[in-house]
Order: C-alpha cells, then sequence, then structure tokens
C-alpha cells in the first residue's frame, strides 16, 4: 500500500493554500464579534490576535521547515514530547480542520441564498461538499492550481471591496456606540474585547494548514518560508481593512450576527440593485470556495498522518490512484454533512450553528498553537541536530509572546464558552480513549523516522 505523497508544490501553490486557508474569514464570520464587542472593542481584540499570528507564523515557520510532515503539528509535537504530546495536538488539529467546513459551507449556502432566494442554503452547502471533495481526490496538482486561481480572484475581490465603498465610508459610522454597544468604554466592554477572540482568530483560522502539504513541497525548506510569511502579511492586511471599511459603510449593527456581511454592507452604500452589488456575491463565493478547498485538503492530510502513524484506523491512509488520501477526504466530508444538518437539532449556548462551529474550530487551533509554540522550545533544547534553514526571528521572545497570547486566548475561550469548552474536552477524551487502547496499532506502523528522531 502507497503511503507516500508526491512533491508537486511551489512557492505560489504554497502562497495560495496558506492564504486561500483563511481567506473565508474575511467574508464572512468575524462580524459576529462585533455583536459581543461593538466596532472598536472588535478592533482592540483583532489587533491582539493578528500580533499572536505574526509571532506565531515566523516561528510556526522554523518547525515546518525543519519538519516538513504531512501531519504538520502533529509531527512537531510528537517528536517535542512523544506519542502523547501527537494525539493531542494532532487531535486538536483535526477538530480544527473538520469544524471549520461545515461553517463555511453554510456561508456559501447563504451567497447563493442572496442570488437564488428558494434554494435552501443547507442543500448548497452539501453541494459545495461533494463537489470539492471530488476535486481534491483528483489529485493535489490540479486541487492547488484550482486554489491559486480562486485565491487571486478572492484577494482582488476584497480589494474591489474596499473600494467600492470607500466613498461611503465615515469614521463617525464605524465609532458610532463602538465599545460593546455604548459610546463610552466600560466593563462590558472590556468584557466583549475577550468574549470577541474567536471571531478575531476566524480572521487567521486555518493559515498553519499549508504546513500541511510540505510532504508535497518541493524544496520545503526554501518555498514554505517565503509562502508563510507573505500569507500572514495579506492576511493582516486585508482584515483589517475589510473590517473597517464595513464597519464605517452604515449601520454597522445589522452586519454583526450574519453570515453575508460584505454584500449588506455594500448595499448601504450602492445600494440593492447596482452591479457592484451582484459582482460581490458571485465572485465574493471564491473566498468562501478557496478557503473550503483548501481546509478539506487540510483535514483529509491530517488523517491520512495520523492513520500512517496507527492513531486512526490505517485504512484512512491509503491513497488513490491519484496519489490522494481518498478516504480521509470522504470521512471528513461525511462529518461535516452530519455537521449542517444538526442545525436547530443541537443547541450550544444559544449560538448560531455558524457561530457554534467557528468556536469549536477556534478551540482545536488555540490548542494546537500552543503545543506547537511548547514543542518549537522544546525541540531547541533536545533536537539542535535539526537542519532548521528557517529560524524564529527574535527567539525567544517572539515565539513566547505568540505563547502567552495563545494561553489568554484560551483561558478567555473557557470562561465564555463553557458548553462548547466542554464538547470538546469531550472530542479529546475520545481521542485519547481510543489512543490508549491501541498501542498494538500504532507499534505496527511504518517507522517514520522524521517523526522518531533517529
Amino acid at each position: 500500500m502507497t503511503t507516500q505523497l508526491k512533491p508537486t508544490l511551489g512557492t505560489l501553490h504554497l502562497w495560495a493554500i496558506a492564504v486561500g486557508l483563511v481567506i473565508s474569514g474575511e467574508y464572512f464570520g468575524w462580524s459576529y464579534g462585533w455583536g459581543v464587542a461593538g466596532t472598536l472593542g472588535f478592533l482592540v481584540t483583532t489587533l491582539l490576535v493578528a500580533t499572536m499570528y505574526t509571532c506565531f507564523i515566523f516561528s510556526f515557520t522554523e518547525l515546518t521547515t525543519a519538519i516538513p510532515h504531512a501531519g504538520g503539528p502533529f509531527a512537531y509535537s510528537r517528536r517535542a514530547y512523544g506519542e502523547t504530546g501527537g494525539l493531542i495536538a494532532g487531535m486538536a488539529t483535526l477538530i480544527e480542520f473538520v469544524f471549520a467546513p461545515p461553517a463555511i459551507a453554510l456561508a456559501i449556502g447563504a451567497y447563493l441564498n442572496v442570488q437564488f432566494p428558494t434554494l435552501d442554503p443547507k442543500i448548497a452547502a452539501v453541494g459545495a461538499y461533494v463537489v470539492f471533495m471530488v476535486l481534491n481526490i483528483l489529485g493535489v496538482k490540479l486541487a492547488a492550481m484550482f486554489e491559486l486561481v480562486v485565491t487571486v480572484l478572492a484577494v482582488l475581490e476584497l480589494l474591489v471591496f474596499m473600494g467600492v465603498v470607500a466613498p461611503g465610508f465615515s469614521v463617525s459610522n464605524f465609532v458610532l456606540n463602538g465599545w460593546a454597544g455604548s459610546a463610552h468604554f466600560s466593563f462590558p466592554a472590556f468584557s466583549g474585547i475577550f468574549a470577541a477572540i474567536p471571531f478575531a482568530i476566524w480572521f487567521f483560522l486555518a493559515i498553519e494548514g499549508a504546513a500541511m502539504a510540505a510532504e508535497e513541497a518541493k524544496d520545503p525548506k526554501r518555498t514554505i518560508p517565503k509562502a508563510y510569511v507573505s500569507g500572514i502579511l495579506t492576511l493582516v492586511v486585508l482584515a483589517i481593512g475589510v473590517m473597517v471599511m464595513a464597519g464605517g459603510a452604515g449601520e454597522w449593527s445589522k452586519l454583526s450576527n450574519i453570515n453575508d456581511p460584505l454584500p449588506q454592507a455594500m448595499k448601504m452604500v450602492v445600494g440593492e440593485h447596482s452591479g457592484w452589488m451582484h459582482m460581490l456575491v458571485w465572485i465574493g463565493l471564491f473566498g468562501l470556495v478557496a478557503s473550503f478547498h483548501g481546509i478539506i485538503l487540510g483535514y483529509s492530510r491530517q488523517f491520512f498522518a495520523l492513520a500512517r502513524a496507527g492513531y486512526l484506523p490505517s485504512g484512512l491512509a491509503k491513497l488513490s490512484r491519484f496519489q490522494t488520501p481518498h478516504r480521509a477526504i470522504l470521512l471528513g466530508g461525511a462529518i461535516g454533512i452530519a455537521a449542517i444538518f444538526s442545525d436547530g437539532l443541537i443547541n450550544l449556548q444559544g449560538m448560531s450553528l455558524t457561530a457554534a462551529m467557528i468556536t469549536m474550530a477556534v478551540f482545536g487551533a488555540i490548542v494546537m498553537y500552543l503545543m506547537s509554540m511548547l514543542s518549537l522550545f522544546r525541540l531547541r533544547k533536545i533536537a539542535p541536530e535539526l537542519e532548521r534553514s528557517f529560524r524564529a526571528p527574535g527567539y525567544p521572545l517572539v515565539p513566547g509572546i505568540a505563547l502567552v497570547l495563545a494561553a489568554v486566548c484560551l483561558v478567555a475561550m473557557v470562561w465564555f464558552n463553557l458548553v462548547i469548552a466542554g464538547v470538546f474536552v469531550a472530542f479529546m477524551a475520545c481521542g485519547y480513549l481510543y489512543f490508549i487502547s491501541t498501542k498494538t496499532q500504532r507499534s505496527n506502523a511504518p517507522r517514520d523516522l522524521m517523526l522518531e528522531g533517529e
């Protein structure tokens, strides 16, 4: 059985995967943060989170280039902390990448519903799963080329959005009741800044997923740093620009709890029947599609890597004749489709399904960020022989900032989302029970010298 992925991706492909994984976060999801923090409070949250991500990516790149493995954070944590460390990072990453796509699929449905009011957003979401699972199964080079095209279009569309709403932008609109619905900073505003953390993280969530394409990258020690550094800079500029311009377009409170804030913001400036409006809906879909498609690639590689190492059933590591982990792609899709149809059946803290899935994905991401930064520090001590073609700048300060801010985010997430935190812990516990019952399976898995450090 073949379990080796083929290197076919260059720097531009990796940049497109890194940015494409994330860029849907600029199109929807983040505006839920306005509902709890206001525009000014959420701006503070976003700047805090952007700082964390910038420090994280500059540090995470050292790990990705030193250990270019499809497991990404799973591989780094297993090398640093053994099998249990690998389990924690692997399960957290899997939760992040499995729960983000249903939220994006529902947003795709919401965007299509703007144009076709009779189309059920859930049916459209399932259709998106089918189309992009098939595309991912047909080969990584084809999938990466598609990702490059839609990512470039999505970036251009966000620039067009900012340009079109600019004439209607007003600072007074943006700052009106900008502190958690109040004109002045207060305790609710301070509390809202921390409550909004998951929605600010959504601006950048999953950029680390490009690490899971590392085995498929040509010359990863050279191409990955270029892709990651340019990717995070692209996303920080777009995230702050889109949020500020949308908030100044009109009455921002009307955009705070919906899945299509950009079309609605543009409607405030150019009107419902403008050609710009319809263009944003159609081309805006490229941003959602880029992330949706890219995260399918990400979750499939995480399933694949965990299965190959014996942490999951070995059948998930089987590759198709197109050299893609087709069973892993299909399993993640089945879970996502089930989540879509659970809307209305499960109520978590009174949140919409989209907000709940975003929050669950963010829990996975934060735990993985913590494990990755801890692994960076530990590997510097126990594996000085690793070839580090890219070293974290400002070490230990820069990764230290990322670690501390991630810990603050996790504490705030638990404080404001106790129920979802409990569900997350339950998922992790299920993973641990499977882990302790399958030691023989891991012992019989093919040896991976990159993980063992031999």
